[in-house]
């Protein structure tokens, strides 16, 4: 004869929720970073994200920290045109509002919990203090270059050296001088330089005092001068761009001036996300 079975003492674990079920079996949807701002409440953006669906740009919020996202696969992002532009138009509907740390282009997580535990968790002090150095701060940019021929003219006058290389050249065949132009080359660019720095120093000079930060980039051409990233409180904003038309009536008969801002300041922060670290 069978033993009747025990009495087991405790009860009876709870039967999961409907509700509970069908959220864990949703997939978690992936999410593409455009920004970390100061924003302790849910919202949503006008402009649209990344990709060919343009979904809606909104935040995940921990504490007063969020991260700007839109809904996108996980994929690699080519930094076609399109895809830059629209990266950066998010961004500048963002940063008319709140202080933002723009996002390396192409981040991507898995998950917004993702987000949450693995960059805005462990990270929040850091973000809070960058921050607080970006609030009430824009990004503006200044490059200049010598109008066409101005620097070698400058070169030769100013560098008796080169005079004398470039005369001894005329009439001479290419094979017979090819020393002599590798000399006057080098003699070139060093006179080049110089007058380069002068102006850029003259330039700095002018701009940096309302300027919080002053960076400056490689230079990408021969005629290019300066290729500065300047970070100025907004309110310094007005006084700067009444320095660069000042730079321009001094200096405009040798120079031309490219002046972009505000725009996201991608040379003061750009924050790169490490999931796996």
């Amino acid at each position: 004869m069978n033993a009747p079975m025990p009495h087991l003492a405790g009860r009876t674990a709870p039967k999961p929720s409907a509700d509970r079920t069908a959220k864990e079996s949703e997939p978690a949807e992936s999410q593409y970073l455009y920004a970390i701002i100061a924003c302790p409440e849910p919202r949503e953006f006008k402009t649209r994200g990344i990709g060919e669906s343009g979904e809606v740009v909104h935040t995940i919020n921990y504490r007063r920290l969020a991260a700007a996202v839109s809904t996108s696969p996980i994929v690699e992002y080519d930094n076609s045109r399109r895809n830059m532009m629209a990266h950066t138009v998010v961004l500048e509907e963002i940063m008319t509002e709140c202080a933002i740390l723009p996002v390396r282009f192409g981040t991507v997580a898995t998950s917004a919990d993702a987000i949450e535990n693995h960059l805005l968790k462990p990270r929040y002090e850091e973000f809070t203090t960058l921050l607080e150095d970006m609030g009430g701060r824009v990004e503006l940019g200044l490059k200049a270059f010598w109008h066409d021929g101005v620097a070698f003219e400058e070169v030769v006058r100013e560098n008796e050296k080169v005079r004398k290389l470039r005369d001894a050249l005329q009439g001479r065949s290419l094979e017979e001088t090819y020393y002599e132009r590798i000399q006057l080359g080098e003699e070139v660019e060093k006179t080049m330089n110089l007058i380069r720095a002068r102006d850029e120093e003259a330039i700095l000079s002018r701009l940096k005092p309302f300027s919080h930060k002053t960076k400056t980039n490689k230079i990408i051409s021969d005629r290019m001068i300066l290729n500065a990233a300047f970070l100025i409180d907004r309110k310094n904003a007005a006084a700067m761009d009444e320095a660069v038309k000042s730079l321009d009536e001094d200096f405009g008969e040798r120079l031309m001036f490219k002046y972009v801002g505000p725009v996201p300041p991608y040379n003061f922060v750009n924050i790169v996300v490490n999931w796996e670290g």
